[in-house]
């Protein structure tokens, strides 16, 4: 039992510093009676509910009572306050204005020295602010924050629930997957400003094919998927994307450029070609990639024959088990910044990898596929060798405390020596754990697991940083977080990128950043590309910027003489 004793005279200040304390707490106060009628409230208690002390003294705490808890609410409330002597939780009370907001609330029961109930005391703070945020935040996971359309999450999930409807039935639904032709180009042609905003007129154009009952998403990049729900006949598909075709065959305007642009579009048919999410989506996507090597600008079904580009990716899968196994890969390395005193504070890990039979591999390319092979495990121990023997050379250089960051595969967290594993391969090249921060992504942790807390936290000893990568494209919420030893927080770059153009953005990275402070959480800028960029995030309180405007990835050779350089600057006034 949780039950306090309550002092004697409980409703005489024993001095004015008690009354001062009572009265400047921003939380609000009321204490009552064991019949529940208010005896006291404090100041803050008169701010957020707008009734003064005359006004409800004598009376019961329902007056605030808002309606939106129901009977069996208040039951368990009342049997944790008999059993534990103390209920916390939140709930929603009315002002005397008639506003229903939300608060934290804590109720605990008080007994004289005989055990018997005197009064009640609560403690209550309006967490308004906090929900706004969190509603915030919860859009974002499920919006793709460029075209304002659903995001690739999102459209997972209402395609499973789809799909679950659906098992009963003889419904037929299509998946289309659109990829623009030759995109990269306009962007490197015309800069990534206009390429966005090329993608918001081509979501726009889609979207006005799109029914209500169909599924609307941004997938990644420049792909976007379509459900159809309920066809009759396959037939729809091919007119919805041809449809489609014919809309963005058409000129677009993008400030004083007239831009045009091709589509290619993949389609796969619930339940013939599969009845899972994944599936579907795979399938459409080969049918997409068969259309645009069959010359672009059309749309292709999904057929049994369309597997796998075989021989590159038969050919791609074994020249990277070679490499991993000659361990010819190499690493390259991008700075971070402290907003504060524009000191290199450390370096992420990226990982780089040029064939001898294929050239320069995109890791866009060779990391999916040895996520989906397995080879993710020996590749990303790999990097962490690779990174240790940069280190012992760095302090040759007498380069000795820089941190260095490195991207951990969701695979490679969940094996089971995943800590012993690491541990050995640092230990054998006498790395300290302190000059290593691992990037784990919102996916990796979101599970909330007792084994992966119990991992963080082992590594957390050991003396490994720990850092979210990616905030924003998963599921977490940051309050979420606060389960986890963490130290850094990485605003994913596709938010960075539109913070000096759209208020709204602005507003959402402003409040991450405000929150992980109050997490004790330091906030890493990726993609940082501009000046202003830069000063907005400066504005915003941010502690570390990463991205071309301060430096591209570079060779560990390039990195020594670009830390030279960057002290030289500084000392100059220079930066």
């Amino acid at each position: 039992m949780n039950n306090q004793q309550a002092p004697e005279n409980f409703y005489l200040y024993p001095n004015k510093l008690v009354e001062t304390i009572f009265h400047s707490t921003t939380e609000g106060i009321m204490i009552t009676d064991a019949e529940m009628r208010i005896s006291l409230v404090n100041s803050a208690f008169e701010s957020l509910t707008g009734y003064k002390m005359e006004e409800v003294r004598g009376k019961t705490p329902k007056l605030l009572q808002s309606g939106k808890q129901d009977a069996s609410y208040y039951k368990k409330m009342w049997e944790d306050l008999k059993n534990k002597g103390v209920w916390r939780g939140e709930i929603w009370n009315r002002r005397k204005n008639g506003d229903i907001y939300p608060e934290i609330l804590t109720i605990t029961s008080m007994v004289d020295t005989e055990g018997k109930l005197t009064n009640y005391f609560g403690i209550f703070s309006d967490i308004s602010n906090k929900k706004v945020i969190e509603k915030e935040l919860e859009e974002l996971t499920l919006t793709d924050h460029l075209t304002s359309i659903s995001n690739r999450s999102s459209f997972n999930e209402l395609l499973f629930n789809l799909i679950t409807d659906s098992k009963n039935s003889p419904s037929k639904h299509a998946i289309l997957f659109i990829d623009l032709d030759r995109f990269k180009q306009i962007n490197e042609t015309l800069g990534n400003e206009v390429g966005d905003l090329l993608l918001i007129e081509v979501a726009n154009r889609i979207n006005t094919v799109v029914r209500d009952s169909d599924i609307f998403a941004r997938y990644g990049g420049d792909e976007f998927l379509l459900a159809i729900n309920s066809m009759e006949h396959q037939k729809e598909a091919v007119h919805f994307a041809k449809d489609i075709i014919k809309k963005l065959n058409k000129p677009f305007y993008i400030n004083e450029d007239e831009i045009y642009i091709t589509s290619s579009i993949g389609i796969s048919i619930y339940p013939q070609d599969g009845v899972e999410v994944e599936e579907l989506i795979h399938k459409a996507d080969k049918a997409m990639y068969f259309a645009k090597q069959n010359g672009r600008n059309q749309y292709a079904f999904y057929f049994e024959e369309l597997k796998r580009d075989s021989k590159r990716l038969l050919l791609l899968e074994a020249e990277l088990r070679k490499a991993i196994q000659a361990k010819k890969i190499t690493i390259a390395y991008q700075p971070k910044v402290s907003v504060d005193k524009q000191d290199i504070i450390g370096v992420e890990a990226l990982v780089r990898w040029t064939s001898d039979k294929l050239g320069f591999v995109s890791p866009g390319e060779f990391i999916p596929l040895a996520e989906d092979t397995g080879l993710i495990i020996p590749l990303s121990e790999l990097i962490i060798e690779k990174v240790c023997l940069d280190i012992l050379d760095w302090r040759k250089e007498g380069i000795n405390k820089l941190p260095v960051s490195i991207n951990i595969a969701a695979l490679h967290f969940q094996q089971d020596d995943f800590i012993e594993r690491i541990n050995e391969i640092v230990m054998q090249y006498n790395c300290s754990p302190q000059q290593l921060e691992l990037e784990l992504t919102e996916r990796t942790v979101m599970h909330d697991s007792e084994g992966i807390v119990s991992k963080l936290i082992k590594l957390k000893n050991m003396g490994f940083k720990i850092s979210i990568d990616d905030f924003g494209t998963g599921y977490s919420s940051l309050s979420y977080l606060n389960r986890f030893p963490l130290n850094y927080l990485k605003i994913d770059s596709s938010f960075i990128q539109r913070i000096t153009s759209l208020k709204d953005k602005q507003a959402i990275v402003d409040s991450i950043i405000l929150m992980a402070h109050r997490l004790h959480l330091k906030v890493v800028a990726e993609g940082v590309e501009t000046k202003d960029q830069v000063k907005l995030l400066k504005e915003m309180d941010c502690d570390i910027i990463q991205g071309y405007y301060y430096s591209k990835p570079i060779p560990s050779t390039e990195l020594l003489d670009f830390l030279e350089l960057w002290d030289i600057h500084k000392q100059e006034g220079n930066i």
